[in-house]
C-alpha cells in the first residue's frame, strides 16, 4: 500500500520554474511550481514511512526531504557507468538543461502535511440517465505525472461539447443519448493514460538492475533525443487544455 503525503507547501531557495519529479525506493517525490519561491509536493511512499514522514518535526521533515531529492546512496555503479557512456555517443544532442539541480527547499508554508491511501479504480460507466460521474468521481490514479486533474478537465471539456450538441439540437440535456457520447468519448481517453501510469509506477517500484538499466537508458536516450521530444510534449500540452 502507497500513501501520498501531500499537497505540501513550500518554500524554495533558487529559481523556480521546472516540476520535478524523482524517484526513490518506495516511490516518486514530485514538486509542482505555484510562485517564484513556493512549490506543492506530492510524496508516494509506503503507510509505515508516511506515518513517520508526517510526525517528524517541520524542520526534520525539509531535511529528509532534501536528503532523498539530492542523495546518491541508492544509485547502482554499473547503471551510472552505462549511462555516462552513452551520454558520450555522437549522434546525441546536448541537452543544456542536464546540468540544471531540484531547487533546495527551506521551509514548510504552515504545516500542511496529510496523508491519504493512493488507489487506481475505473468507473464501468459514466453516464446515467439525468446523471454524470467526472473527474474522481468516476476514476482514481497514481499521482504519477499529476494526470488526475488533467482526466477530470477532459471530462468537463468532453461533457460540455456534448451538452452543447444537445442544446444545439433542441435536445433533453438529460437524456441518456447524448450522455452515451460523453460517456464512451470520455473513457476512450482516459484509459490509455491510466493504464500507461499505472504500468510506469509499476515498472519503477523494481529494483531489479536489468530493469532499472532498461528504464535508465530509455529516459536518457529521450531526454537528449531531441526530435522524439516534440511529440510527448505536445500530447500533455492537449491534457492541460
Amino acid at each position: 500500500l502507497c500513501t501520498r503525503t501531500g499537497y505540501y507547501g513550500f518554500q524554495t531557495s533558487g529559481k523556480n520554474d521546472i516540476a520535478w519529479q524523482r524517484f526513490c525506493r518506495n516511490g516518486p517525490i514530485a514538486y509542482l511550481p505555484l510562485t517564484e519561491k513556493l512549490s506543492s509536493l506530492v510524496w508516494t511512499t509506503s503507510t509505515q514511512e508516511a506515518q513517520r514522514l508526517v510526525a517528524l518535526p517541520k524542520e526534520e521533515f525539509v531535511d529528509e526531504l532534501n536528503r532523498n531529492m539530492f542523495t546518491e546512496e541508492n544509485q547502482n555503479d554499473c547503471v551510472n557507468k552505462l549511462l555516462f557512456s552513452f551520454s558520450k555517443m555522437p549522434f546525441l544532442s546536448s541537452d543544456i538543461r542536464k546540468a540544471l539541480l531540484p531547487p533546495h527547499v527551506v521551509g514548510l508554508q504552515g504545516d500542511t502535511r496529510a496523508a491519504f491511501p493512493l488507489g487506481f479504480g475505473h468507473s464501468h460507466t459514466y453516464a446515467a440517465p439525468r446523471c454524470v460521474l467526472i473527474g474522481d468521481a468516476a476514476h482514481r490514479i497514481h499521482p504519477l505525472g499529476g494526470q488526475g486533474v488533467n482526466l477530470g478537465w477532459n471530462d468537463v471539456m468532453v461533457l460540455d461539447q456534448v451538452l452543447t450538441r444537445a442544446v444545439s439540437d433542441g435536445a433533453d440535456l438529460g437524456a441518456l443519448t447524448y450522455l452515451k457520447d460523453y460517456d464512451s468519448e470520455a473513457q476512450r481517453h482516459n484509459l490509455p493514460v491510466m493504464v500507461s501510469c499505472d504500468w510506469l509506477n509499476r515498472l519503477y517500484r523494481t529494483n531489479a538492475a536489468p530493469v532499472v538499466m532498461l528504464r535508465s537508458l530509455g529516459l536518457a536516450a529521450f531526454n537528449r533525443l531531441t526530435p522524439i521530444k516534440v511529440p510527448p510534449v505536445e500530447i500533455l500540452a492537449l491534457f492541460l487544455t
